[in-house]
């Protein structure tokens, strides 16, 4: 069951906390997530690890609508679509990057990709994977769709996980693992002397040489996912891009507007949800109102008002 009894009233925000350890950037100033810390308490919590195929908003999003999760099997495809039972995963045309000893990727969400040239390069892609049967579908100039049975048992991490960094720990598994490992191979072949990206590298744009397979997976027959929350997805572009300065300017933001208005939810005694994500970990949040203890032990500064950046932290 979703968390919030209205999932319309339950928000979801990926990349609320970014990097570990000594490599977490300077904190934003958020002064209506401070003063709504005083206002709800903490109703769910999610622990995992930054190397997980999984990521934290894609564990939360599970959660939220009742599907069973294990790593690497989030079937976000699937969900996305009127099918939720049939296999399917998402298709990310990218530029993989080789240097000093690793490939690392990039995703085309990042450095563009019109709809003209994406359609040709997905229809040369679609061919090799109907051989195979895969049914490939345009969703969107960054993003395809795959359906077909060879792609319920893949282990596949997520993009948001792989961006910017060496695929090398997140290569798929599963039973089609080496099936995709030689699609992916044709994929890089196929776009190496594609005419898009002839074009591409004349105009100094990275070309598109490789696809990354991510959400693979359908929801168990038994399963009949509930509503979806609402993505609070803004800070998602600045932090996959290695941008603190505008992450923190994203962050602030949407204090302004979406945490603005959930702390005034809160003084009207209204309920809601607010789940934060992070690299490793989720929070979930509730409105409720202090008792009177509570409030004289604050009032005495007896109890510690908790700071936006413990919570962070934690993620």
């Amino acid at each position: 069951m979703p968390i919030a009894p209205d999932p319309e009233h339950h928000w979801v925000v990926p990349f609320a906390a970014i990097g570990t350890g000594d490599a977490r950037p300077e904190w934003p100033a958020l002064p209506h997530l401070q003063a709504l810390l005083l206002r709800v308490r903490e109703s769910q919590r999610s622990d995992g690890e930054d190397t997980s195929y999984t990521a934290p908003h894609e564990r939360a999003l599970a959660d939220a609508r009742g599907v069973p999760l294990r790593d690497g099997h989030w079937p976000g495809a699937a969900l996305h679509s009127d099918q939720p039972h049939t296999p399917q995963a998402w298709v990310h045309p990218v530029h993989l990057q080789v240097g000093m000893g690793e490939v690392s990727l990039q995703a085309a969400t990042l450095f563009g990709l019109d709809e003209t040239a994406s359609r040709r390069l997905f229809d040369a892609l679609a061919p090799l994977c109907a051989e195979d049967g895969v049914a490939l579908h345009f969703d969107h100039p960054t993003r395809w769709r795959a359906s077909g049975e060879r792609l319920r048992g893949l282990r596949c991490a997520s993009i948001d996980r792989v961006v910017g960094r060496s695929i090398a720990p997140w290569l798929p598994g599963g039973s089609e693992a080496r099936w995709l490992q030689r699609l992916t191979s044709e994929a890089q072949m196929l776009f190496y002397t594609h005419a898009v990206n002839d074009a591409r590298e004349a105009a100094r744009q990275l070309p598109v040489n490789g696809v990354w397979f991510s959400a693979a997976g359908a929801v168990e027959a038994d399963v009949v996912p509930g509503p979806a929350p609402v993505l609070a997805d803004a800070l998602r572009e600045p932090a996959l891009r290695g941008d603190a300065a505008a992450w923190r300017a994203a962050w602030e933001a949407l204090d302004a507007t979406l945490i603005a208005g959930l702390h005034e939810r809160a003084l009207r005694g209204e309920a809601f949800a607010l789940t934060l994500c992070g690299e490793r970990g989720t929070t979930t949040l509730e409105p409720v109102a202090p008792g009177m203890g509570q409030r004289l032990a604050r009032a005495l500064r007896l109890a510690r008002t908790p700071t936006v950046q413990d919570l962070l932290t934690t993620l």
